[in-house]
């Protein structure tokens, strides 16, 4: 949640008791996984310990999620970057690798981000240890899980209205901004409970 304090405008806190909408960080057994966008009501982000917490971009990715952000593979223009191999990908994951109709996401001016956390690995859900993601440029390298890219913090501060950054300033060692957005979150131990308001 740090990442989100120093690249963003958006601020996590406690949620109280009279907060009816909010995002409920569990431990279970069933991967890292969470809905995309706001609900409604309690909704879940699972991060299963040790293996989601294993890296900072996990849970950065998680949170993405759950901010109304689906994975970059997915884009309307990702033919021109990468190959989605379907012969490669297990069973039931599919749903992963589906590309969105043109205008109904954005990128919010960014170019297609190869170095998103929101991008999967050249292996993701393979199931047969070989490529499911081929980038059209043989150099990109795809699926790290360090933090944030650029062209995350440029697409987090578009959509939630982060005016006090600009985006010329973003470097991987930007300061802390203060001006709060409307999306609030928060933690509390094993199972956080979390408010977009």
């Amino acid at each position: 949640m740090d990442q989100y304090h120093k690249h963003t405008c958006i601020r996590f806190r406690r949620k109280n008791v009279n907060d009816a909408d909010y995002i409920r960080i569990k431990n279970s057994k069933t991967g890292c996984w969470s809905s995309v966008g706001r609900l409604g009501g309690e909704q879940d982000l699972n991060l299963q310990s040790p293996g989601c917490l294993s890296t900072l971009g996990t849970p950065v990715h998680e949170l993405m999620h759950a901010l109304g952000f689906h994975h970059e593979q997915t884009r309307s223009e990702r033919d021109e970057y990468v190959t989605i191999l379907w012969e490669n990908i297990s069973s039931g994951h599919e749903g992963n690798f589906v590309k969105s109709e043109n205008g109904t996401t954005t990128g919010f001016g960014v170019e297609y981000d190869y170095g998103s956390v929101m991008h999967y690995s050249k292996y993701a859900f393979s199931k047969n240890k070989k490529p499911t993601i081929e980038p059209t440029k043989p150099d990109a390298k795809i699926g790290q899980r360090e933090g944030f890219s650029k062209g995350d913090i440029i697409k987090l501060n578009e959509m939630y209205n982060c005016s006090s950054i600009d985006p010329e300033s973003i470097t991987t060692e930007l300061p802390i901004y203060t001006t709060p957005a409307t999306t609030i979150i928060d933690s509390i131990s094993d199972i956080v409970n979390m408010i977009i308001g």
